[in-house]
């Protein structure tokens, strides 16, 4: 029987499974010894097995125009107790320095007169909305969902690459992950003792419940989201289903004598909450673009007056410029008085005298990134790119300074990948989501690992054609079952067999066998 790890060799980066060749780490032993007696194209029968599963149930995403299955590797990422431990203080830490510089960016502004933080830096952000300035949210929480990307170095030390407070995205498939891995690996999760993703959505409703105006006995949440044509959509569903909320469009919603209600078959009804998952731009069409049809008109000035929150709040998208990302080690010391836990990449701010010409001395060595894109779109690795390409971006790094940080390059950690029917290492990184109650960060035990599934490439982004593995959390003790799977969720992916046609055919658990 031939061993699946037998021809992977390891990239010039951390490996997360094996320390050297042959030699695998303390946390994979029991996944490598599940996966070495399984023949490769077994392995690869039960992946598109599960593919299918994902596409019956809509766990989908759009790439290239095309609604594709979510992929989802079969060997898992893990991390032990003590990684966790690290990961989990330093992601709190992150989130509230970010919420005390918002608060003081659109209150009393007292990092820009102590010269911490530049004024250009607020006031040339195209995500500042003055709207928001002097607004108060309930226990002065703004970011009630942050996702904080991190990378492991070539030095296995872990490091923030970007901050997401606006809308952050990707909760759902951490939750399909787990319950699809369930159904694949079963023993494993008890023998390797992973903590459970389970309690994200109540959760989240417990943070945003806490979040309703002042004297409100029984808040109503809504989710908004723009619409079934979202790639998004999958997600709003999800949660508003687990959360056990209404999932709701702009035109469900009217806002009348500053405040918010929800239209029913029986009437309206009063809205506390709006967990909202469009950008601040389509939110609104009387404060933001006025041709938004998927918003509320009025929704921000009920905010203004207090009668609903809006999560995460408006104006969160200074606190993820990736410009105001350089300054968040110095946010953190300047607000908490702590060292960062995690450390930044190293990073350049071509909008500053000097660095501008050290950029373009080693835009060939550097990555370019501008400071409001999302989904892996319009970054550039200088040691990957043509001459051209580095020539076009060297033009629109003069003509905009403040329009792009520099980078430098970091090899990604990689983990075992199936490509085809074999396993190959794969770039990752990891977005681990974290909930603020106003009481308490929490941060969801794992998190969404993403990977470049093309050899080599060291964007992840689903959007750009990456996939994803599901995150184990090893407890240090035993730990409740993992999450239950409802029926119907995901059918079991087992072994297959022949039937009399010779072909394969999948015996699911509880079938009988003729």
């Amino acid at each position: 029987m031939a061993d699946i790890f037998d021809a992977y060799a390891l990239a010039d980066a951390w490996d997360e499974m094996f320390e050297r060749p042959g030699e695998v780490r303390t946390a994979y032993e029991p996944v490598l010894a599940a996966l070495q007696p399984i023949e490769p194209s077994e392995l690869r029968f039960r992946a598109d097995q599960m593919a299918r599963a994902f596409t019956d149930r809509g766990v989908t995403y759009a790439f290239a125009g095309e609604e594709r299955p979510w992929p989802l590797d079969l060997v898992p990422r893990i991390l032990d107790a003590l990684e966790w431990d690290l990961i989990q203080r330093g992601v709190r830490q992150r989130v509230r320095a970010l919420e005390a510089y918002l608060a003081d960016a659109y209150g009393h502004a007292r990092a820009f007169e102590d010269g911490v933080v530049p004024w250009r830096l607020l006031l040339n952000s195209a995500h500042f909305h003055r709207a928001a300035h002097g607004i108060e949210p309930p226990g002065g929480v703004r970011i009630h969902v942050a996702g904080i990307d991190l990378v492991r170095d070539e030095a296995g030390d872990f490091r923030v690459l970007e901050d997401n407070v606006r809308v952050p995205s990707g909760v759902s498939y951490v939750i399909e992950n787990r319950r699809a891995m369930t159904r694949i690996f079963p023993s494993l999760f008890a023998e390797q003792h992973v903590v459970p993703v389970d309690g994200y959505a109540q959760r989240l409703l417990a943070a945003l419940r806490a979040a309703a105006p002042d004297g409100t006995a029984d808040p109503r949440v809504v989710v908004l989201t723009p619409g079934p044509n979202n790639a998004a959509y999958f997600e709003h569903a999800l949660l508003a289903r687990l959360m056990g909320v209404q999932l709701v469009e702009g035109h469900d919603l009217v806002c009348r004598n500053n405040r918010v209600w929800m239209r029913t078959t029986r009437g309206e009804v009063p809205v506390h909450v709006v967990y909202r998952r469009l950008d601040d731009d389509f939110l609104d069409p009387l404060h933001f673009r006025p041709d938004s049809v998927i918003g509320c008109p009025g929704i921000l000035s009920a905010a203004m007056a207090g009668n609903v929150t809006l999560a995460n709040a408006v104006g969160n998208g200074i606190a993820d410029d990736k410009l105001l990302y350089t300054y968040v080690p110095d946010l953190i010391r300047y607000y908490l008085s702590e060292e960062p836990i995690l450390p930044n990449v190293e990073s350049f701010r071509p909008d500053e005298p000097g660095q501008l010409e050290a950029v373009l001395d080693q835009i060939d060595q550097l990555v370019i990134k501008p400071v409001d894109g999302a989904g892996g779109q319009g970054i550039v690795i200088g040691p990957k790119s043509d001459r051209e390409t580095l020539e076009e971006t060297r033009k629109a790094v003069i003509a905009d300074p403040r329009g792009f940080i520099a980078q430098r390059p970091v090899a990604l950690s990689t983990s075992p990948t199936l490509a085809g029917e074999r396993m190959a290492p794969r770039h990752i990184d990891l977005r681990p989501f974290a909930v603020n109650d106003g009481n308490d960060v929490w941060v969801l035990p794992g998190g969404l690992t993403r990977v470049a599934l093309q050899e080599g490439n060291l964007i992840v982004n689903s959007s750009q054609g990456g996939g994803s593995k599901d995150t184990w959390v090893l407890a240090e003790g035993p730990t409740e079952n993992p999450v239950p799977v409802s029926p119907g969720a995901l059918p079991d992916v087992a072994p297959r067999q022949l039937g009399p046609d010779g072909n394969p055919t999948v015996v699911q658990e509880g079938a009988q066998q003729q």
